[in-house]
């Protein structure tokens, strides 16, 4: 449990990093948070399913350090890729 609440604060805070480095593509402070957590609880479930992250959600410094890098990573690509699909869509059609 206190992998997966890791997971979604770095998810937030790596949406609004990824916003702020990607000006093209942000969203605003709310919805890079909220794609951000999104984006971290994928990020950190995937990197559990490939064996990547322990599941016990124990407290030594290799889990924190995975949930953390997971949960930051997956928001920021999250929001990343929604920014582009709301970008592509702006565009007039030809």
């Amino acid at each position: 449990m206190l992998a997966l609440i890791i997971q979604l604060i770095c998810g937030a805070l790596g949406g609004n990093l990824a916003g702020s480095l990607l000006k093209k593509y942000n969203l605003g402070r709310l919805w890079n948070s909220i794609v951000g957590i999104i984006g971290g609880g994928l990020g950190g479930q995937l990197l559990g399913m490939i064996g990547a992250s322990s599941s016990s959600g124990g407290l030594d410094a290799g889990s924190i350090i995975k949930s953390v890098l997971g949960g930051g990573v997956g928001g920021g690509v999250l929001m990343a890729i929604i920014g582009l699909i709301k970008g592509a869509m702006k565009k007039p059609a030809a």
